[in-house]
């Protein structure tokens, strides 16, 4: 009989036991974009959620939103690129916009490299579309592009079915186990 090992996947909120990880896949993913103490104050923020996805207790990545009265500003989404094209990134945001419904949030907005074309495929999969156009956005001059989307306002956010369905097909693919992220109140 075969037997088939299964990678553990988890997501939860960034606590301080994980911050070493959390700035070395910064490093990697991000250029070093947020310091330690920043990801501090994302910690003691009541008005952040930041999660970290999990591969057998490897940080693998990083999603960051800030509720800013009725709006999920989404500051940060990073995979691995060990990951890459597993539908990770798309998994991380389908739960990142559960915690912005689950905080009453009603649209997200976020901002994105103009020739991040995968970036804006899944994007757009959710729903954003442009609303604008930051110049010279990024420290090597490119502009960002500014997304937006409506939540929609289900009760059960069956609207992030399909998108889950989706990765999860993905997921077993890959052999990953995807243990879902805990209920947050706010």
């Amino acid at each position: 009989m075969l037997t088939i090992m299964l990678t553990i996947l988890t997501c939860q909120l960034l606590t301080e036991e994980l911050l070493p990880a959390v700035l070395e896949l910064d490093q990697i993913c991000l250029g070093g974009l947020w310091t330690e103490a920043g990801y501090r104050r994302e910690i003691e923020s009541p008005n952040s959620d930041l999660l970290v996805l999990q591969a057998a207790n490897q940080v693998i990545g990083l999603g960051c939103l800030w509720a800013i009265l009725e709006e999920a500003h989404i500051t940060t989404l990073a995979i691995h690129p060990d990951y890459h094209r597993q539908h990770l990134g798309q998994l991380l945001l389908t739960q990142l916009l559960r915690l912005a419904r689950s905080r009453g949030l009603t649209h997200a907005t976020l901002e994105v490299r103009k020739s991040n074309h995968r970036a804006l495929s899944l994007y757009q999969k959710f729903g954003f579309r442009t609303a604008g156009e930051r110049k010279k956005y990024y420290s090597d001059g490119e502009n960002a592009l500014i997304l937006w989307c409506s939540l929609p306002k289900t009760a059960d956010d069956q609207w992030l079915r399909p998108l889950e369905r989706e990765c999860a097909e993905t997921l077993h693919q890959h052999r990953y186990q995807w243990s879902s992220c805990v209920t947050f109140t706010h």
